[in-house]
């Protein structure tokens, strides 16, 4: 349960009560609960003893760039910042006005819309807990390589998790990859778009919320919702209809996904670092 230091931050520097705690699913690395303060409003409340350096920070931050494009998405907006803790507003899940998975594909659509003069961010985040290198480049297949793929991979071999012989394969797909992705603007990511990172609220839309961000190439967060499924066919409908995605998608959803897969596999290990090494073999 959140600890009484934590607790009494939050009262000395919102200058609240604290009525009530109600423990919630915090994710795979994070203790969560829902607070409920004197005055009715709620709030949520994750933390980590363990968090590694700015990673809250860099989470807040990203929310608020969220938070700024112009989207019916309803994003949380960070209350109180700090190093082991991130209090956030309450966003109720479900029931009221029906949902669309559509309304949800499109107003993700007019989140890619947001664009950038280069692929990155002005500084590093997160994806889970992991570091995410956010450098600049001008152009998708630099950044992809040596900011997603190449981190992952050393960080792979270094721990054992992936075999050495894997190099000379990733040098190969890295020589292809200027070709296989079609060209298109940086476009604002969420990063980490899988189905436990998103919900239908009371009024209807769609909430995104523990993102990766960055600006990518839009394909990145369409192919990490088909890595585990939960996302409807009338969502990419949606999407489509509001920023058409350019033919031959489906051939490049694991080239896409081999970000994701890597993470997952310094992560947990197991059967991600061989699909990892399957895609890459592929792609050589």
């Amino acid at each position: 349960m959140l600890s009484e230091a934590i607790q009494e931050q939050i009262r000395q520097e919102l200058n609240v009560e604290i009525q009530s705690l109600q423990s919630v699913h915090g994710g795979d690395i994070n203790q969560a609960a829902k607070i409920l303060l004197d005055d009715g409003k709620e709030l949520f409340v994750k933390w980590n003893s363990s968090a590694p350096e700015n990673m809250f920070e860099a989470e807040a931050k990203g929310l608020q760039l969220l938070n700024s494009a112009d989207t019916d998405l309803q994003i949380p907006s960070p209350v109180l910042i700090k190093e082991d803790f991130l209090v956030l507003d309450w966003i109720e899940e479900g029931g009221g006005k029906q949902h669309s998975a559509r309304d949800f594909g499109k107003e993700l659509a007019k989140l890619h819309k947001q664009t950038a003069n280069h692929f990155g961010l002005d500084h590093n985040n997160y994806i889970g807990k992991l570091s995410q290198s956010n450098s600049r480049h001008s152009n998708w297949a630099d950044f992809f390589a040596l900011e997603r793929i190449e981190p992952q991979v050393r960080m792979g071999i270094e721990s054992g998790k992936l075999t050495r012989t894997i190099l000379k394969s990733v040098e190969g797909l890295y020589k292809k990859l200027g070709s296989v992705f079609p060209a298109e603007k940086p476009a604002l990511l969420h990063g980490d778009l899988w189905s436990g990172n998103y919900m239908f609220t009371k009024n209807g839309n769609a909430s995104i919320y523990d993102p990766a961000v960055y600006y990518g190439h839009r394909e990145m967060d369409l192919a990490m919702t088909r890595l585990f499924g939960g996302f409807s066919a009338n969502f990419y409908d949606g999407y489509n209809e509001e920023f058409p995605l350019e033919g031959g998608f489906d051939s490049r959803v694991n080239i896409c996904n081999l970000y994701p897969i890597l993470v997952h596999a310094n992560l947990f290990g197991g059967s991600y670092c061989r699909q990892a090494e399957n895609i890459i073999n592929r792609y050589a």
